[in-house]
């Protein structure tokens, strides 16, 4: 299993727009074969970083995955609409593996 760390810098006046447009992908990335962790937005701090995350089995899946979403229109037109709003400044893509697995539990307070 690899994830996917999306680092994005937004226009800090069009978080909304970034808002909607991860909640798109809550719906694109699971049903084209990745198992979505999360959108982040700024909430405190740096009001220009956030984030997309999921997991993917490895690089030959996620080849298949964006040939998928190529293909699903849902997908196509958030990415239109990030074009036309322009609220995407900067995207960073980086696949990391888990290193630290197993846990252990936690441990309640």
């Amino acid at each position: 299993m690899i994830t996917c760390f999306i680092r994005y810098q937004i226009d800090p006046f069009k978080q909304e727009a970034f808002a909607e447009y991860g909640k798109a992908w809550g719906q694109v990335i699971p049903r084209n074969g990745a198992d979505l962790i999360g959108y982040f937005g700024p909430h405190e701090g740096s009001l220009t970083t956030a984030y997309g995350i999921y997991n993917i089995e490895n690089l030959a899946a996620y080849e298949a995955y964006r040939k998928s979403l190529a293909a699903d229109p849902l997908a196509r037109a958030n990415l239109d609409f990030a074009r036309r709003e322009r609220f995407i400044l900067q995207e960073d893509r980086i696949f990391l593996k888990n290193i630290s697995l197993p846990h252990a539990p936690r441990i309640s307070p």
